[in-house]
């Protein structure tokens, strides 16, 4: 597999070589990142729009806040932004890759192979940036899910009893201590919890593979046996399974989440600092 981070050095050097894709978002501002995109960028960077073309939010009580968007739609939207066949792809955020490795994990399940954020997000980016839009000559590329492997509910309730699903939300959240956004408080019952946090160093970058893989073993993890990571709505999971794929480390992802489960009014609900 090819790396899945690149450096700002790296991507400097090849910049007119690939098709640059811009993933500002955050949950607390969703609809921010398309007035900071335009206020400055990479150059040659198009703008992604992570709440309405890397997600259809358009059923959060049975499917979660972000569920997949349908092929088709995301086929739609990845030839916009100049995605091609055989040209390689570089995401960034502002954000450390919380965002961008939706981007990410996506492209790669949709069969986009040559995927790699970049490692420390825009704050690592020291050359000039552009502004304005960026209207990008529409790509080729024919996608079809499928080459990455998803967990549905039933999945993810059974996952403990052959491998480690991973919680990656805040402690606070897995505790069942807070919930601000969805129905229940808590954790899937046997998740551990590994919040996406401790992925990254000081400086915003990810962890050096051996330090990644030492984390999720001082956590329990048998990195040997099946990993699969759920967050709140399969976003910022996406970040832990890049981390561990930085490291060498296949996953799998559970795209409803929280905040699917914890609307399935049948689905137990674990709280307390234990599996």
């Amino acid at each position: 597999m090819t790396d899945p981070l690149i450096s700002a050095d790296e991507l400097a050097a090849r910049l007119g070589e690939v098709t640059l894709l811009d993933v500002r978002w955050t949950l607390q501002d969703p609809d921010g990142g398309r007035p900071d995109y335009l206020a400055g960028h990479i150059p040659g960077a198009v703008f992604v729009d992570l709440h309405h073309e890397l997600a259809d939010p358009s059923r959060p009580a049975t499917e979660g806040r972000h569920p997949l968007p349908s092929i088709e739609a995301l086929q739609r939207s990845v030839r916009a932004w100049g995605v091609a066949t055989g040209r390689p792809v570089v995401v960034y955020d502002a954000t450390s890759g919380m965002a961008a490795a939706r981007a990410w994990w996506l492209l790669r399940h949709a069969g986009v192979h040559d995927v790699r954020v970049l490692d420390g997000g825009l704050a690592a980016w020291s050359g000039p940036l552009e502004t304005g839009e960026v209207e990008a000559e529409p790509g080729d590329i024919e996608l079809r899910y499928g080459s990455l492997p998803v967990l549905t509910a039933d999945d993810a309730a059974a996952f403990p009893r052959i491998g480690t699903l991973l919680d990656a939300r805040a402690g606070e959240r897995y505790r069942g201590e807070v919930e601000p956004i969805d129905p229940r408080a808590g954790h899937i019952p046997g998740a551990v919890s590994a919040p996406t946090t401790g992925n990254i160093d000081a400086r915003g970058g990810f962890l050096e593979p051996g330090s990644i893989r030492a984390r999720f073993q001082e956590l329990g993890v048998d990195l040997s046996a099946p990993v699969a990571v759920y967050c709140g709505s399969g976003v910022t999971a996406a970040h832990t399974l890049l981390a561990l794929a930085a490291a060498g480390v296949d996953g799998a992802l559970y795209p409803g989440s929280w905040s699917q489960w914890s609307n399935l009014e049948d689905r137990p609900v674990a709280t307390g600092p234990q599996p």
